[in-house]
C-alpha cells in the first residue's frame, strides 16, 4: 500500500567530476548505494580510510569545542527550541561559509588550548588546598619545615602515624634507642588525632643517629620540605590558589568571546562529519582510471530527476527494474494521519517485498486502542493540545520527534472521544469539586454512552468485540495476500477454514445464554442462526484438521499434524482475552484519578482546603497521566506485534539507508 516502489540505478561518470557528484548523491539523499562489481577487469577501489579518519578526527574536535562552549558559555534555548531538528541552509550560503572552514577550526583549537588551561588551573588548587591542610598541623611552628638544626643540635620534624602527645612520643623513642642511659631530648607537639601526631624532636648532634634511628623504627615520616615558617607558607599557597581561581575566571572569560563563534563550528563538525562520510562511500566505489561507478538503489519518484541532475555532469545515468530476486530495501510513506504508525512498524520489522505495508490499517485501529486504555477527557484534551500546539509552533522538528508528536495528537483525540463516551473527566473531578466546594451534587460530567466504571462487564464486552475484529482484520490481510502472491490453495486452507473456525464458534457462543448473561448482552442470537454457527465452526474445524499437515507424504503425521494444528483454537481463545487490557487500563486511569480527588477533599471545603486541593490534583492527575500514557502506549504496541502481526505478518525487510546528510546541526538539501 504504502511501500515506496524502487528502481536499480547505475551511474557512470569521469573521475574529473566525481566530487561534485558525491556531493549531490549526499545533498539528494535518495539514492541507497550498495558494493560495486569489482570482477571486471581494470576495477578497483580507492583506499581512503586515512582521510575518512582525519575528517573524523576534526569533526571530534569542532565537537569537543561546542561541548566547552556548552559548559562555560550555555546557549539560552526555550523547550520547543530543544526540540528542532536540523537547521537548513542554502547551497550558496553553504559553500560561501565552506571557504572558511580552517578559520573555524582554527577557532575550535583555540577553545580546546583554552580548556586545557583551565583545567590546568583546576587540578592544581586542590594540590594547593592539600598543602594547605597539611601546614595547618604546623601553623604553631615557627622554624622552616626543612629546618635541620645547629652545629651542636639535631632537629626532626615530622609525624607518626598514631594518637600521641609530648610525652608519649619522648617516650617511644626512649624504647627504642637501645642505650643504658636515656637520651638527652626535648619533644614538642603540634597536633594529634587517631591517625597522626605531628611533633618536633631535638637532641644533642652527637645523640642524633640514635634518635634517628629510633624514630625510624616507630615509624617517623618526616615533614614536607619547606623553606619558610608554616604559616608564611600558608599564605603563599593562599595567594597561589587565588592566583589560580582568577587565572580560570580570566580564562573563562575569554571563552566567552568565542560563543557568537558556536554556529560556524558547528558547521565545521558537520561539514567534517559529511567529508567523513563521502570518504566512507568513495573506499567502496568501483573505478577506473577514468571513471567511477555508482550502483544502488532510489524510489521511482526521484528517477527521472536524478537522472537529469547527473546528465549535467556529463555522467550516464541507467534505470532499470530490480530483479524478482533481489533484496529489495524498503521505505515506507504515509500521510499525516497514518505517518506516525510508520515508527511502530519499524520498531518490530520492515515488511519483505511480498507483504503491503500494514501502516494505514494499524492507524485505524491504534488510535482507537490507545483511547480506550486511557479513556478520560481531561488526559486526551492535554495531549491533544500540548501535541498541537508543538506542531504547529516547531517548524523543524524532528522527524522521529514530529511523528511521536502526531501519534500522541490523535491518541489524544482518540482519549477525548472516548473520556466523553463513558463520563470520565480528570477521573469524577467535576463531581467532586461541585459537590465539596459548591455543595452542588447534582452536577456531574455525564456520558455520552455508559459509565465504564460502573459496568465494567460492559466495557469488557466490548473490549472483545474490538479485539475480534482487529484480529479478524489480519486474517483478511493476511488472505489478502495470499490472493494477491497466487496462493489460493494456501488462502483457502490458512485463512478460509479458519475463519470459518473461529467465526462459527463465535455465533455459536452468542446463542447461549450462559455466554450472553456473562458477557451482561444486550442480545442473543436465535437457536437457528446459532446451530448454522456450529455447522461452520465444524466444517472449519474438518478443513483445517485435513489441511494443516498438507506438506507431509504420511497420512497418520499429516492427519496428527491437522489436529495439532486444530488445537491453535486455543491461541486464539487466548488472543481474545489479551483485549481485556482495555477494560483494566482504562479502569485503571479513572480508578486513580478518583482515589486522588478523594484525597485531595480530606481538608475540607475551607480556604486551606481549596489550596491543598489543588496542590493534590495538579500532582496526582500529572502522575496518573504519566503512568497511563506509559502504560497505554506499551500496551497498544503490544497488541500490534503479537496479536495483530501475529495474523499475517512476518517482517524481515531491509531499511532503505540512502547516502544522505547524518548532520547535527545543518542540512543543505539538493531539490530532486
Amino acid at each position: 500500500m504504502s511501500k515506496v516502489q524502487m528502481k536499480r540505478v547505475f551511474i557512470c561518470g569521469l573521475n574529473s567530476e566525481r566530487q561534485e557528484a558525491l556531493d549531490l548523491l549526499q545533498r539528494a539523499g535518495v539514492v541507497e548505494i550498495t558494493s560495486g562489481d569489482l570482477d571486471q577487469d581494470g576495477l578497483k577501489t580507492v583506499d581512503a580510510g586515512a582521510e575518512r579518519a582525519e575528517a573524523v578526527q576534526k569533526s571530534s574536535q569542532a565537537e569537543q569545542a561546542l561541548s566547552i562552549l556548552d559548559e562555560f558559555a550555555p546557549e539560552e534555548i526555550g523547550l520547543l527550541e530543544s526540540l528542532e531538528g536540523t537547521k537548513e541552509i542554502g547551497l550558496a550560503s553553504y559553500d560561501e561559509r565552506s571557504g572558511h572552514i580552517d578559520e573555524y577550526m582554527s577557532k575550535a583549537a583555540e577553545l580546546i588550548r583554552l580548556q586545557k588551561q583551565i583545567a590546568e588551573h583546576r587540578s592544581a588548587i586542590p594540590k594547593c588546598q592539600t598543602r594547605l591542610e597539611t601546614l595547618s598541623a604546623w601553623k604553631d611552628l615557627d622554624i622552616p619545615l626543612d629546618f635541620s638544626g645547629t652545629d651542636k643540635t639535631k632537629v626532626f620534624i615530622g609525624s607518626i602515624g598514631q594518637e600521641a602527645d609530648a610525652a608519649a612520643v619522648y617516650s617511644l623513642i626512649q624504647e627504642q634507642t637501645e642505650t643504658e642511659e636515656p637520651v638527652d631530648l626535648d619533644v614538642t607537639s603540634f597536633s594529634k588525632d587517631k591517625m597522626l601526631s605531628s611533633f618536633m624532636a631535638v637532641c644533642h648532634a652527637e645523640d642524633a643517629e640514635t634518635v634517628e634511628n629510633a624514630l625510624r623504627r616507630i615509624n617517623f615520616v618526616k615533614a614536607p620540605s619547606s623553606t619558610l615558617i608554616p604559616s608564611e607558607e600558608a599564605e603563599t599557597v593562599k595567594k597561589e590558589i587565588t592566583q589560580h581561581e582568577e587565572e580560570i575566571q580570566k580564562l573563562v572569560e575569554e571563552v566567552k568571546t568565542y560563543a557568537p563563534e558556536r554556529d560556524n563550528i558547528r558547521l565545521a563538525a558537520d561539514y567534517y562529519n559529511l567529508q567523513a562520510d563521502k570518504y566512507a562511500v568513495l573506499s567502496k566505489l568501483p573505478q577506473s582510471e577514468n571513471a567511477f561507478f555508482v550502483s544502488g538503489y532510489t524510489p521511482a519518484a526521484y528517477a527521472d530527476a536524478l537522472s537529469e541532475k547527473f546528465e549535467k555532469l556529463n555522467a550516464v545515468v541507467e534505470i532499470s527494474d530490480p530483479g524478482e530476486d533481489e533484496e529489495i530495501p524498503v521505505a515506507l510513506k504515509n500521510g499525516f494521519f497514518s505517518g506516525p504508525m510508520e515508527t511502530v512498524v519499524e520498531s518490530y520489522s520492515l515488511p519483505n517485498k511480498f507483504e503491503i505495508d500494514p501502516s494505514k490499517i494499524i492507524a485505524c485501529f491504534y488510535y482507537i486502542l490507545f483511547g480506550l486504555m486511557l479513556s478520560d477527557a481531561g488526559y486526551g484534551l492535554i495531549l491533544t493540545i500540548g501535541c498541537g500546539y508543538v506542531l504547529l509552533k516547531v517548524k523543524n522538528l524532528k522527524p522521529s520527534m514530529e511523528k511521536m508528536m502526531k501519534l500522541m495528537f490523535f491518541s489524544g483525540i482518540s482519549t477525548t472521544f472516548w473520556g466523553f463516551m463513558f463520563g470520565s473527566f480528570f477521573g469524577d473531578a467535576v463531581n467532586v469539586i461541585a459537590t465539596t466546594f459548591f455543595n452542588r451534587p447534582d452536577i456531574a460530567f455525564r456520558p455520552l454512552w455508559f459509565n465504564s466504571m460502573d459496568e465494567p462487564i460492559r466495557l469488557l464486552s466490548f473490549a472483545f468485540l474490538i479485539g475480534i475484529i482487529h484480529l479478524f482484520t489480519g486474517m483478511f490481510i493476511k488472505l489478502y495476500q495470499l490472493i494477491k502472491a497466487g496462493q489460493i490453495k494456501d488462502a483457502i486452507y490458512d485463512v478460509v477454514f479458519w475463519l470459518m473456525f473461529v467465526g462459527g464458534a463465535i455465533i455459536y457462543l452468542l446463542s447461549m445464554q450462559m455466554i450472553v448473561d456473562m458477557l451482561s448482552l444486550k442480545f442473543m442470537l436465535s437457536p437457528a442462526v446459532g446451530k448454522v454457527g456450529g455447522i461452520i465452526a465444524i466444517l472449519g474445524c474438518i478443513g483445517v484438521v485435513l489441511t494443516g499437515g498438507r506438506d507431509s507424504k504420511n497420512p497418520i503425521i499429516r492427519l496428527l499434524l491437522g489436529l495439532y494444528g486444530a488445537y491453535g483454537i486455543t491461541s486464539w481463545l487466548s488472543d481474545i482475552l489479551s483485549y481485556s487490557r482495555l477494560l483494566a487500563l482504562g479502569l485503571a486511569t479513572g480508578c486513580i484519578a478518583q482515589v486522588f480527588n478523594k484525597l485531595g477533599t480530606m481538608l475540607g471545603n475551607g480556604p486551606v482546603g481549596a489550596i491543598f486541593f489543588i496542590i493534590i490534583f495538579v500532582f496526582g492527575n500529572a502522575l496518573n497521566l504519566a503512568i497511563n500514557v506509559l502504560g497505554a502506549y506499551v500496551h497498544t504496541n503490544r497488541l500490534q506485534f503479537v496479536e495483530f502481526f501475529g495474523k499475517f505478518y512476518e517482517g524481515g525487510g531491509k531499511q532503505f539507508e540512502p547516502f544522505t546528510e547524518n548532520t547535527k546541526y545543518y542540512s543543505v538539501k539538493e531539490e530532486i
